[in-house]
Protein backbone atom coordinates (compact mmCIF):
# COMPACT_ATOMS: atom_id res chain seq x y z
CA UNK A 1 0.00 0.00 0.00
CA UNK A 2 1.39 3.79 -0.77
CA UNK A 3 2.21 5.65 2.19
CA UNK A 4 0.76 9.05 2.13
CA UNK A 5 4.06 10.95 1.47
CA UNK A 6 4.69 8.83 -2.05
CA UNK A 7 3.05 9.97 -5.37
CA UNK A 8 0.48 8.05 -6.83
CA UNK A 9 1.88 5.65 -9.70
CA UNK A 10 -0.16 7.58 -12.08
CA UNK A 11 2.35 10.59 -11.87
CA UNK A 12 5.05 8.09 -11.79
CA UNK A 13 7.61 8.78 -14.86
CA UNK A 14 9.80 6.54 -15.40
CA UNK A 15 13.16 6.93 -16.09
CA UNK A 16 12.25 11.16 -14.95
CA UNK A 17 11.24 11.49 -18.92
CA UNK A 18 8.91 13.90 -18.86
CA UNK A 19 7.37 13.47 -22.25
CA UNK A 20 5.61 16.57 -24.02
CA UNK A 21 3.68 17.62 -26.94
CA UNK A 22 5.19 20.16 -29.48
CA UNK A 23 3.30 22.93 -28.11
CA UNK A 24 4.10 22.30 -24.77
CA UNK A 25 7.59 21.61 -25.24
CA UNK A 26 7.73 25.03 -27.20
CA UNK A 27 5.58 26.95 -23.67
CA UNK A 28 8.08 25.05 -21.25
CA UNK A 29 11.21 26.01 -22.90
CA UNK A 30 10.03 29.87 -23.58
CA UNK A 31 9.38 30.06 -19.81
CA UNK A 32 12.61 28.90 -18.59
CA UNK A 33 14.56 30.43 -21.30
CA UNK A 34 12.40 33.71 -19.91
CA UNK A 35 13.96 33.39 -16.66
CA UNK A 36 17.25 33.33 -17.94
CA UNK A 37 18.02 30.32 -17.44
CA UNK A 38 18.99 26.91 -19.83
CA UNK A 39 16.66 24.33 -20.94
CA UNK A 40 17.83 20.77 -21.65
CA UNK A 41 15.99 18.13 -23.26
CA UNK A 42 16.69 15.37 -25.55
CA UNK A 43 16.83 15.68 -29.55
CA UNK A 44 14.44 13.90 -31.55
CA UNK A 45 15.07 12.97 -35.20
CA UNK A 46 18.17 13.31 -37.34
CA UNK A 47 17.84 16.61 -39.63
CA UNK A 48 21.03 17.89 -37.67
CA UNK A 49 22.70 14.80 -38.42
CA UNK A 50 25.94 14.43 -38.19
CA UNK A 51 26.54 17.21 -35.31
CA UNK A 52 23.24 16.17 -33.56
CA UNK A 53 21.93 13.02 -33.66
CA UNK A 54 18.86 11.60 -32.37
CA UNK A 55 18.93 11.24 -28.39
CA UNK A 56 21.32 13.61 -27.87
CA UNK A 57 20.68 16.00 -25.64
CA UNK A 58 20.54 19.82 -26.17
CA UNK A 59 20.92 22.37 -23.92
CA UNK A 60 19.37 26.09 -25.62
CA UNK A 61 20.27 29.58 -23.61
CA UNK A 62 18.72 32.23 -23.60
CA UNK A 63 20.22 35.10 -26.21
CA UNK A 64 20.38 37.84 -23.51
CA UNK A 65 21.85 40.88 -25.23
CA UNK A 66 24.12 39.24 -27.67
CA UNK A 67 21.99 38.09 -30.66
CA UNK A 68 22.53 35.10 -33.04
CA UNK A 69 24.95 35.24 -35.95
CA UNK A 70 25.26 32.94 -39.20
CA UNK A 71 26.41 29.54 -38.21
CA UNK A 72 24.88 28.76 -34.60
CA UNK A 73 22.48 26.43 -33.87
CA UNK A 74 18.98 27.78 -32.38
CA UNK A 75 15.96 26.85 -31.35
CA UNK A 76 13.09 28.12 -33.18
CA UNK A 77 9.56 28.03 -33.69
CA UNK A 78 8.02 27.28 -37.15
CA UNK A 79 6.39 30.00 -38.39
CA UNK A 80 3.50 27.99 -40.25
CA UNK A 81 3.02 24.81 -37.68
CA UNK A 82 4.27 26.73 -34.26
CA UNK A 83 6.44 23.81 -34.00
CA UNK A 84 9.58 23.62 -31.87
CA UNK A 85 12.64 22.68 -34.60
CA UNK A 86 16.42 23.38 -33.56
CA UNK A 87 18.25 23.81 -36.91
CA UNK A 88 21.09 26.30 -38.22
CA UNK A 89 21.28 29.89 -38.82
CA UNK A 90 22.96 29.44 -42.38
CA UNK A 91 22.08 33.29 -44.17
CA UNK A 92 20.82 36.98 -42.86
CA UNK A 93 17.73 37.94 -45.63
CA UNK A 94 16.49 41.29 -44.32
CA UNK A 95 14.58 41.10 -41.04
CA UNK A 96 14.67 37.27 -41.25
CA UNK A 97 16.98 34.68 -41.37
CA UNK A 98 17.15 31.22 -43.70
CA UNK A 99 17.42 28.36 -41.30
CA UNK A 100 18.66 24.79 -42.49
CA UNK A 101 19.12 21.55 -41.16
CA UNK A 102 22.82 20.04 -41.52
CA UNK A 103 21.39 17.06 -42.95
CA UNK A 104 19.62 18.51 -45.27
CA UNK A 105 20.13 17.65 -49.37
CA UNK A 106 18.93 21.07 -50.77
CA UNK A 107 19.43 25.09 -49.72
CA UNK A 108 16.27 25.65 -49.63
CA UNK A 109 15.66 25.89 -45.99
CA UNK A 110 13.38 27.65 -44.21
CA UNK A 111 12.93 31.98 -44.31
CA UNK A 112 12.03 32.92 -40.19
CA UNK A 113 11.82 35.89 -38.50
CA UNK A 114 13.49 37.09 -35.36
CA UNK A 115 10.49 37.02 -33.50
CA UNK A 116 10.41 33.07 -34.05
CA UNK A 117 13.58 32.77 -32.83
CA UNK A 118 13.82 30.98 -28.99
CA UNK A 119 17.12 30.25 -27.84
CA UNK A 120 20.84 29.38 -29.38
CA UNK A 121 22.37 25.81 -28.28
CA UNK A 122 25.36 25.95 -26.32
CA UNK A 123 26.22 22.71 -25.38
CA UNK A 124 25.18 18.79 -26.90
CA UNK A 125 25.86 15.72 -25.21
CA UNK A 126 26.34 12.56 -26.70
CA UNK A 127 26.00 9.27 -23.93
CA UNK A 128 26.61 11.99 -21.20
CA UNK A 129 30.03 13.10 -23.46
CA UNK A 130 30.21 16.97 -24.82
CA UNK A 131 29.96 16.66 -28.13
CA UNK A 132 31.71 20.29 -29.73
CA UNK A 133 31.97 19.71 -33.53
CA UNK A 134 29.50 22.35 -35.09
CA UNK A 135 29.39 24.90 -32.44
CA UNK A 136 32.72 26.12 -32.92
CA UNK A 137 34.59 28.18 -35.38
CA UNK A 138 33.50 25.41 -37.41
CA UNK A 139 30.22 26.71 -37.43
CA UNK A 140 30.63 29.51 -40.28
CA UNK A 141 32.16 26.68 -42.79
CA UNK A 142 28.75 24.51 -41.88
CA UNK A 143 26.63 27.68 -42.61
CA UNK A 144 28.50 27.76 -45.77
CA UNK A 145 28.29 24.60 -47.27
CA UNK A 146 24.56 24.12 -45.99
CA UNK A 147 23.50 27.15 -48.16
CA UNK A 148 25.13 26.28 -51.00
CA UNK A 149 24.04 22.38 -50.55
CA UNK A 150 27.70 20.89 -50.52
CA UNK A 151 27.91 20.28 -46.51
CA UNK A 152 26.61 16.58 -47.15
CA UNK A 153 28.89 15.85 -50.05
CA UNK A 154 32.01 17.43 -48.54
CA UNK A 155 30.96 15.82 -45.27
CA UNK A 156 30.66 12.10 -47.16
CA UNK A 157 34.45 13.45 -48.84
CA UNK A 158 36.04 13.66 -45.72
CA UNK A 159 35.11 10.49 -44.25
CA UNK A 160 36.00 8.70 -47.15
CA UNK A 161 39.39 10.42 -46.69
CA UNK A 162 39.72 9.41 -43.60
CA UNK A 163 38.62 5.83 -44.07
CA UNK A 164 40.93 5.23 -47.21
CA UNK A 165 44.23 2.88 -46.11
CA UNK A 166 47.13 3.80 -46.80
Amino acid sequence: MNSPLSKPSLYRIEGGDLPLSGKAMLELMSAVLAKGRAFRFQARGWSMNPFIHDGDVIYVSPFQKKMPSVGEVVAYSQPTSEKLVVHRLVRRLGDKWLILGDNSVDAIGEQVPDSNLIGRVTRIERNSKKVWLGLGPERYLIALFSRTGRLMVVLTWIKQGFNRKL
